[in-house]
């Protein structure tokens, strides 16, 4: 549900924190985006580790997460996203949103969102640049990925893996275990 209307990537910079918190900026909406079960942020955190000592490891770029970024005039922070180091000068420590997107963004589905609005998302990620795009279902156990050269629903048996980030694989039913 939207609490502000009408604003842009700028006045969204410059809310404070406890207002902006836990909000992204939807088609000039500040839609609250809080709720996350501690499963969710457990798998969020696993990934994180996962991906941050492989990537850094190899200077293939950063891996964050709950960054915002501006997506087309939208403030979306990824539950974990992947900046390549040809990416990295573009960041400005300053800033709340990233007036860039990055090369790989992960949504884990959360109790309150919608399949639609998740989708949706998705697309905006592609459509405005971003290379490849997950959904990870921990309900389901299962995973949607988009990007140039694929367009997948993948299950439990099958692997979380990247051409942006080489070498690294792992079965989504293990990464659902770990977390």
């Amino acid at each position: 549900m939207a609490t502000l209307t009408g604003i842009t990537i700028e006045e969204f910079e410059r809310l404070p924190q406890a207002l902006a918190e836990n909000h992204e900026l939807v088609n000039g909406d500040l839609v609250d985006v809080s709720g996350n079960t501690i499963y969710h942020n457990l798998l969020r955190d696993l990934l994180v580790f996962l991906l941050r000592g492989h990537v850094e490891g190899r200077q293939l770029g950063k891996i964050v997460s709950e960054q915002e970024f501006d997506f087309d005039g939208n403030a979306h922070g990824p539950d974990v996203s992947f900046i390549s180091a040809a990416k990295l000068h573009l960041i400005d420590p300053r800033k709340r949103v990233q007036l860039f997107v990055p090369d790989l963004a992960i949504e884990i589905v959360s109790e309150h969102d919608k399949f639609k609005n998740l989708m949706e998302k998705s697309l905006r990620y592609r459509r405005c640049g971003t290379k490849e795009a997950w959904i990870l279902s921990p309900d389901t156990r299962q995973a949607f990925v988009q990007s140039e050269d694929r367009q997948a629903f993948l299950n439990d048996d099958q692997t979380f893996d990247s051409k942006l980030i080489p070498d690294f694989a792992i079965r989504l039913g293990e990464l659902f275990d770990r977390a």
